[in-house]
């Protein structure tokens, strides 16, 4: 083997790594590129909404299973941040660990008979929650402040260094976002992984290889509310402030076309369409009006053309192109 085999080979064993550490090293010398505080808001919602599609993935894209609920765990864990820290007077790190157990038990308790349900029978279920949680926030106003929403969220700090501001911020909640990406990455190589690959192919086959399936699909489930619920606490303690309006049932319907987008089971995908969704009405500004329209436009059209998502979708299509353009240089050099 040669010395340029062995570095090819050394680059394609660790593919992975080197991928994670570029974007890490990218991620920490992009504030000292861009410190617009309007731009490094962007890519903090952009981490903030990772995180949560990261989790959503494991269970759509790994497991198999739909979710149009998630926006109920990302709001229970904004206001669950927001009461334990104003309301209890708890540090922000320990109300973030509490109310991440607490969402993790929410979600034990709604996907043990939820996840007995199927297809758009599960879909409904995980929407009801949302619309319960909706429900409840606008509601329970002497807790929640209703519709007026919740302020006086005290930032996060590490000792005398205080999250408040943007520059500070995006180191932070880029930490969480790129330790769920290398968690989610461990754990889709991993036994459970493949084992959550066999059950999203079919449920059967995969409880007669040996997969607990119902056990499978509630702990991911748990899992990806997890992510939900630090993804909204984070964002309670960025802003300062939290209202209904952010966790309603089309911000679980926006998670899922960055799941969509980003492609069914691809990992780096989830960061990729959380990116696009969050960027797109920045760039064009017909979709500040027509958002929902536009969005549901899109999954609609990804579904009929590009079932496995955008960037899988259009790396499938390329791949099959190179292979045709292949086969036709070979035949035509055997005619030769």
């Amino acid at each position: 083997m040669t010395a340029k085999d062995k570095i090819l080979y050394f680059l394609y064993l660790h593919r992975t790594g080197l991928t994670v550490t570029a974007f890490a090293a990218f991620v920490l010398v992009f504030p000292l590129v861009e410190d617009n505080p309007y731009t490094l808001g962007l890519t903090n919602l952009i981490a903030l909404y990772a995180l949560v599609v990261l989790g959503l993935n494991l269970f759509i894209g790994y497991a198999g299973q739909i979710s149009l609920g998630h926006a109920a765990f990302f709001g229970l864990g904004a206001y669950g941040s927001a009461i334990a820290t104003t309301a209890f007077n708890l540090p922000p790190w320990p109300a973030m660990a509490l109310v991440a157990a607490l969402v993790a038990l929410v979600a034990l308790v709604v996907g043990l008979p939820a996840l007995r349900l199927h297809g758009h029978y599960l879909a409904m279920a995980t929407l009801g929650c949302n619309i319960v949680v909706y429900t409840v926030l606008v509601q329970w106003h002497p807790v929640t402040g209703g519709h007026s929403g919740f302020s006086g969220i005290p930032p996060l700090a590490l000792g005398d260094f205080v999250f408040d501001e943007e520059g500070r911020f995006h180191y932070l909640v880029w930490s969480f976002t790129l330790l769920a990406l290398l968690a989610s990455l461990n754990l889709v190589r991993s036994g459970v992984g493949r084992g959550l690959a066999a059950l999203a192919a079919d449920e059967t086959a995969a409880a007669c290889l040996g997969v607990d399936v119902r056990s499978a699909k509630v702990k991911v489930f748990v899992l990806s509310a997890v992510f939900a619920s630090l993804a909204g606490s984070l964002f309670a303690h960025c802003y300062g402030f939290v209202s209904p309006d952010s966790f309603g049932i089309f911000r679980s319907v926006d998670f899922v076309i960055m799941v969509v987008l980003g492609g069914l089971g691809s990992i780096w995908g989830s960061l990729f369409g959380a990116a696009l969704v969050t960027l797109l009405p920045e760039w064009i500004e017909v979709f500040d009006t027509y958002k929902d329209l536009i969005h549901g436009l899109i999954l609609v059209l990804i579904l009929m053309f590009l079932p496995q998502g955008l960037i899988t979708g259009l790396a499938d299509l390329l791949k099959q192109r190179l292979a045709l353009y292949r086969r036709r240089l070979e035949s035509r050099d055997a005619d030769a």
